[in-house]
């Protein structure tokens, strides 16, 4: 009997400062936050979730946003502390709260080491104070450099964010930011291209024609360069927008991409518990009343078929260097990696010089990683 791998934990925390102008993750902005509700709903959502996967271990919590770093650390010492008397925490168990460089923020920083988390991720998104402005971020350059030095010295792992590809941007530009950026010496980096989401105003401004993006030639140049200059630095990329020293990839997302399962809590959150897919209410209010009233915030739980499994964990495997690993693709799919593809259209694009595939899996090569989503279109059954 083969053994049961671990769980995720993911918690979303949904307020925020500001909304920024190219984000359409759900979040929403609030005068005020009952902070003892908010807790024991949280709580008592986590309960209900980890009352359906048993007996599991725990090998990752991820406080995702909105910001999570205006949660009170009491709140995140709660959580951490359930967490671990539901499932079996895992010797390295990684916990992740992402942050924003705010100096408010920054000092609640000691709060949050001492309430469990060991990693931080810092919403840096970008080294130049025109740049920070035009996405709308509530801080500058010296501020992000002071929350960093701060998180450094505070946790054992540190990740920082930086969206590029953004107006204006060159590849000149963004070779001295990106450089810069490797410089602090922080062991893992997500790096984002900006894309228009719709409903932001982002998407607003760009269909007027007052937001004007890099052509594709140069979004393109970009992408290649943000390899190669990370892994001439040591950080390659093991997933298409994310890059780390050997050994610090981030395991929740690991988890993520290689299709295990994960427990999502709070407003809108998403979760995969044994072959069903579990989306909580998504605004705020409404969760809260939810889990008022039945115990949970539950918007759907729904039973996913061998299709739908096997067309999400190519989806999301792929992304990854390592690519899609032909044992783990079956056990978490139910499907076998050679069924779940198109024979001819994966050896034309091998040909091509685009995926690589062999007895261990299938994976993009360099020229096929920036084609992930054609790719995809191409080869799912």
């Amino acid at each position: 009997m083969t053994d049961t791998p671990p769980v995720a934990l993911y918690v979303h925390w949904p307020f925020c400062v500001t909304k920024c102008p190219y984000c359409d993750f759900n979040s929403h902005v609030r005068e005020t936050v009952d902070q003892a509700a908010w807790q024991a709903a949280l709580l008592a959502d986590l309960a209900f979730e980890a009352a359906r996967l048993p007996g599991r271990r725990l090998a990752s919590i991820f406080f995702g946003g909105g910001t999570p770093s205006l949660m009170p650390p009491a709140t995140v010492a709660a959580i951490i502390d359930a967490a671990c008397q539901h499932w079996t925490p895992e010797p390295d168990l990684e916990i992740t709260l992402e942050a924003n460089p705010s100096s408010v923020e920054a000092s609640r920083f000691a709060g949050f080491a001492s309430a469990g988390v060991n990693r931080l991720s810092l919403g840096v998104q970008a080294l130049d104070d025109a740049a920070l402005k035009l996405l709308g971020r509530p801080h500058d350059v010296a501020a992000a450099l002071a929350a960093l030095d701060v998180a450094q010295a505070t946790f054992g792992r540190v990740s920082f964010d930086l969206i590029y590809d953004r107006p204006g941007m060159t590849r000149e530009s963004w070779q001295a930011e990106l450089s810069r950026a490797l410089g602090f010496g922080t062991t893992h980096l997500s790096l984002y291209q900006l894309t228009i989401e719709p409903g932001t105003r982002f998407a607003a401004l760009h269909a007027r024609g007052q937001l004007v993006m890099p052509d594709d030639d140069t979004s393109a140049d970009l992408f290649a360069m943000t390899q190669a200059i990370t892994a001439a630095a040591g950080v390659p990329a093991y997933e298409i927008s994310n890059h780390a020293a050997p050994g610090m990839q981030s395991r929740h997302n690991l988890t993520y991409w290689r299709y295990g399962d994960y427990a999502g809590i709070g407003p809108g959150a998403h979760g995969r518990r044994e072959g069903v897919a579990t989306l909580r209410r998504k605004k705020p209010e409404p969760w809260l009343a939810g889990v008022n009233e039945s115990g949970h915030g539950m918007e759907s739980e729904t039973s996913l078929t061998v299709a739908e499994r096997t067309t999400e964990a190519l989806v999301m495997g792929l992304r990854l260097a390592e690519g899609l690993d032909a044992a783990r693709f079956v056990a978490r799919s139910g499907t076998a990696l050679a069924d779940a593809v198109k024979p001819d259209a994966v050896a034309r694009l091998v040909e091509q010089g685009l995926l690589i595939s062999d007895s261990r899996g299938l994976r993009l090569t360099a020229a096929g990683w920036p084609l992930a989503n054609a790719v995809l279109a191409e080869i799912v059954r």
